[in-house]
């Protein structure tokens, strides 16, 4: 489907050449090209999303596999995503579907209504945009996010944090929690991993901590590529710094992956470090992902010290949580219960 982005969201710059005004890239896209994303179109001097109501992946996901621990822990999510992204990720685990064009992968026809009718008829309470980058079908997500507020669904982004600030805050009023990507605290990693720049997603970080979204951050660790333990510092003692020391950091370990195959997989050692790191820099709740299961995937309340969310690997099996208290000391644990 060719759906005609409104008129906010671009402008022509000159003849029919026209400048995406959604992420940072701004896009100067010719007559017949498409932008970094492969989503966006340029038609006789009009912008076109080609990626509205064509979701190439529709599943229902444990939601702590998002990763999210405080949003409604042991529920189901229907997660979904269209091809293409506006990152392109050395390490990328979904370079199937996020390095091409929605035009050139096989997806299913879902309009938003659709989709939230799928969410009921599951019997989960959320939808997440997810696998792929959601800015880069913004209009397809912010219809489905609008009709779930009205119908008591909430919504989820799992994001890069890579959008502008005026449709992120078009989008913040029908938003309930995000997982945002930080790859890492040194801009010219960033642009090399990439393809992006370090400011506009600590910018995103930022305007939804401030506008109340519940946000929970991944980190992912890769050896000689963001495990530089001073710049991580730096990273935690931002987030500490900035009112993001109750949000959950989940630090992941890397495994060799599209065109980081040469490179080994994270030792324990390194993310059993970074914990350390970011628990002594001020952060209360940090996780490990890709690891055996162990105690460090359990949420303690940061009071008493009490595990209050019990799991097994992506399963919570115990819940200490009353309406968002803990059950041992009546302290509210920071999340959506």
């Amino acid at each position: 489907m060719f759906y005609k982005v409104t008129a906010n969201r671009w402008t022509t710059v000159t003849g029919t050449t026209v400048k995406c005004l959604l992420c940072p890239h701004q896009c100067q896209i010719r007559e017949g090209d498409t932008g970094v994303c492969r989503t966006r179109t340029n038609r006789e001097g009009v912008l076109y999303s080609v990626a509205y109501g064509n979701p190439c992946s529709v599943a229902v996901d444990p939601v702590e596999k998002k990763p999210l621990y405080h949003f409604l822990p042991g529920t189901g999510i229907l997660s979904l995503a269209t091809a293409g992204c506006n990152f392109h990720c050395l390490n990328c685990q979904n370079s199937s579907i996020s390095q091409v064009s929605p035009l050139s992968f096989e997806s299913y026809d879902m309009l938003p209504r659709q989709v939230t009718d799928m969410a009921i008829s599951c019997h989960v309470p959320s939808i997440a945009f997810t696998y792929t980058e959601p800015t880069v079908f913004y209009e397809y997500m912010l219809d489905i996010a609008m009709l779930a507020r009205e119908k008591g669904l909430k919504t989820v982004a799992v994001s890069n944090g890579y959008i502008n600030p005026e449709p992120l805050a078009g989008l913040i009023p029908y938003l309930d929690a995000a997982n945002i990507d930080l790859k890492c605290f040194d801009d010219k990693t960033y642009r090399h991993l990439t393809g992006g720049r370090l400011q506009p997603v600590l910018d995103t970080l930022l305007a939804l901590l401030g506008a109340g979204v519940w946000i929970e951050i991944t980190h992912l660790v890769i050896p000689g590529v963001t495990d530089d333990p001073v710049q991580f510092r730096l990273m935690c003692r931002w987030l500490a710094g900035n009112g993001f020391e109750t949000v959950p950091l989940h630090i992941s370990r890397f495994f060799p992956s599209y065109k980081l195959k040469d490179v080994a997989h994270t030792p324990m050692e390194s993310v059993i470090r970074a914990r350390e790191t970011a628990l002594d820099s001020g952060l209360e709740f940090v996780y490990l992902g890709n690891v055996p299961a162990d105690n460090d995937s359990n949420t303690r309340c940061h009071a008493c010290g009490r595990v209050v969310v019990e799991r097994d690997h992506y399963t919570p099996v115990r819940l200490h949580v009353t309406k968002g208290a803990c059950n041992y000391c009546g302290t509210f644990v920071p999340g959506v219960w």
